[in-house]
């Protein structure tokens, strides 16, 4: 049990420090409304990824082509995440103001992983892979991989969540607004390998024909 709890932690972590379109929704959202918002965002793997990791055993045992299900998956996340970095765009100040309508930051942080093709990739290679191996030894390992890998999936994104608040205070109108266009910078660049990624799943895009 101790091997696959290592390395749940392990995976958790690298995961959760990833550049991805989640992580820069964490800083987004805490920059834009508050830490809270951000530790929603955080949570949001705990909530969409059950749902997947059902859906991706069942369909890769149903299924002989998984790939063109990933490719609309992935082109649907690009484009979420390139509407998220207009958002980001359009950001003026720093909020000094509760708003009086909630940001929904959890909903964007389910949306934003339930449309990226990287949890489903994850679940379909390795979490399957490490799963079926754990579930071999017994029920406690692959209890001891979820929880160890969630952990350290949501907590490190947490942590991040909590650093990016502290510093919110000490940012004045214009590094705000550069921050914010740079996460839109980052935001769109991921968009744009979400679609990639997309039609390389699909069959349109072969890098072999740019070889």
């Amino acid at each position: 049990m101790i091997d696959f709890l290592i390395i749940g932690c392990t995976l958790g972590l690298t995961a959760g420090f990833a550049p991805g379109p989640l992580l820069t929704l964490v800083i987004s959202e805490t920059l834009q409304h508050d830490v809270k918002s951000g530790i929603r965002v955080a949570l949001a793997p705990v909530i969409s990824d059950l749902p997947i990791i059902i859906l991706t055993l069942f369909i890769s045992a149903q299924l002989s082509d998984f790939k063109n299900l990933l490719g609309l998956i992935s082109i649907s996340g690009g484009i979420f995440v390139l509407l998220m970095s207009y958002e980001s765009v359009r950001a003026k100040d720093v909020p000094q103001t509760i708003q009086k309508t909630p940001p929904k930051s959890l909903l964007k942080g389910i949306l934003v992983n339930a449309l990226s093709p990287y949890p489903y990739l994850f679940w379909f290679t390795v979490g399957a892979s490490i799963m079926s191996k754990a579930m071999e030894q017994n029920i406690d390992s692959a209890v001891a991989f979820i929880a160890s890998f969630y952990t350290l999936l949501v907590g490190s994104k947490v942590v991040l969540a909590m650093l990016v608040g502290k510093s919110k205070s000490f940012l004045n109108g214009t590094i705000y607004i550069y921050i914010m266009r740079l996460l839109a910078l980052i935001l769109t660049a991921l968009a744009f390998a979400l679609f990639f990624d997309g039609l390389m799943l699909l069959g349109i895009i072969n890098l072999q024909h740019f070889n």
